[in-house]
């Protein structure tokens, strides 16, 4: 079997030779980097495919797996995005990459040292409630690892709407391609702020309430329910799949704004209502 380094200079002698245009190259790159390991198979070309990296889901995988899969990936990425890992996981990962940086991000982890390059891309994140925030900055760094500059707030829910008046003004000036929302109990921020801005909003239900639907059934009921178009919603404590989707909205933004300056146009994507 080619490795993958042999695979890459073959890909470069047949551009250089001119039986193989650029792009065609390009899309080879990104679709064949896999890295077999014993207790998984690594889409290494994931992020270069489909502009969204892999993220290592650790729940139900043991320390010891989390741990040489991050060990596995770093040998071809700068950082590695942990979704709900446990204390053991954190432990054993850092024991096995002594001396590179592990830090929290709500309930993920970033591995790995460096910043992503930017893509101009914008997003805002509004989190209801201070409980909803260990979902919310999840999906925050999925967003900040795919380039997009992010700006986030929370604790402005619907019991106190006064509180959001601040942030609606800072989220106009700011100008984002979009907007995630993320509330539990009975989830009605998302409706309030997607009936707001003319840009698409995310709603991210968490699993935060009380007794009968407080475990993100009411709060995901209550945005699919919403009467606001440009409301679309993920599954209960989705930061990542959030994350993704908002990102990749903005990176495509950030493509048509850079594309309207090239022809000389301004470009108007004005979030304000």
């Amino acid at each position: 079997m080619h490795t993958r380094s042999e695979n890459l200079k073959s890909i470069l002698a047949a551009v250089a030779e001119g039986t193989l245009s650029p792009d065609a190259a390009a899309g080879r790159l990104s679709e064949g980097e896999v890295r077999y390991l014993d207790v998984a198979a690594l889409d290494l070309g994931r992020a270069a495919r489909k502009g969204v990296p892999e993220v290592v889901y650790a729940p139900g995988k043991t320390p010891e797996q989390v741990a040489r899969i991050c060990a596995a990936m770093l040998q071809s990425t700068e950082r590695v995005i942990v979704s709900g890992p446990n204390e053991e996981h954190e432990r054993l990962t850092r024991q096995l990459l002594p001396g590179t940086p592990v830090r929290h991000a709500g309930r993920a982890l970033v591995v790995g040292t460096g910043e992503p390059a930017s893509t101009g891309g914008r997003l805002y994140a509004i989190g209801a409630g201070t409980s909803d925030l260990p979902v919310l900055e999840e999906a925050v760094a999925v967003a900040r690892e795919m380039g997009v500059a992010v700006r986030t707030t929370h604790d402005v829910g619907v019991a106190g709407l006064h509180r959001l008046r601040g942030p609606l003004e800072e989220l106009r000036a700011f100008d984002p391609d979009c907007v995630i929302v993320a509330a539990g109990m009975e989830g009605a921020l998302p409706t309030l702020v997607s009936g707001l801005v003319a840009v698409p909003v995310i709603g991210l239900p968490t699993s935060v309430g009380y007794g009968l639907g407080g475990d993100g059934t009411a709060a995901i009921l209550g945005m699919l329910q919403s009467c606001s178009p440009g409301l679309s919603v993920v599954n209960v404590d989705n930061g990542v799949g959030a994350g993704a989707t908002a990102a990749l909205i903005a990176n495509r933004a950030a493509l048509h704004r850079d594309g309207a300056r090239e022809n000389g146009h301004a470009g108007n994507t004005d979030a304000s209502s």
